[in-house]
């Protein structure tokens, strides 16, 4: 069973899932590794409004019997929905809130083919994860 659960947000082309990727190359002792969208996100469209909180309460459960000292999320949900559900699984937590400048972003995401992404809409939202983050007294 983990004894603790490192979940790492922040907006896409931050570098999380390239951070977590290499913290799982690195096979350690102890750690495992999974990424929030193995699962398959939904298209907009498609996607329940609740559909991130109950994904990220799915993973924290299925990760709190991982047979890992440490389980690392990479994942872009909220943290206030890892936080909760954290409590409600009675597992030790702790949030990630990963953030670089938007040239870093915007470059990250054309170089991998994702340019759409991009857009203010995304600067935004990864202004309002640094705002949530500072919030909720992470450091």
């Amino acid at each position: 069973m983990a004894s603790r659960i490192v979940v790492v947000t922040g907006a896409s082309g931050v570098g999380k899932t390239s951070a977590v990727t290499r913290l799982a190359e690195r096979n350690l002792a102890g750690v495992t590794c999974a990424f929030f969208d193995s699962v398959g996100v939904p298209p907009p469209s498609e996607m329940p409004p609740d559909w991130q909180e109950t994904t990220t309460n799915d993973w924290i459960r299925r990760l709190a019997g991982a047979p890992a000292d440490v389980a690392v999320l990479d994942g872009q949900t909220r943290p206030t929905f890892a936080l909760r559900a954290f409590a409600e699984v009675g597992v030790r937590g702790s949030v990630v809130v990963m953030h670089c400048s938007r040239e870093v972003r915007t470059a990250r995401l054309v170089a991998r083919g994702q340019p759409e992404l991009a857009t203010d809409d995304m600067h935004a939202w990864a202004a309002y994860r640094c705002g949530q983050a500072d919030a909720l007294g992470f450091r």
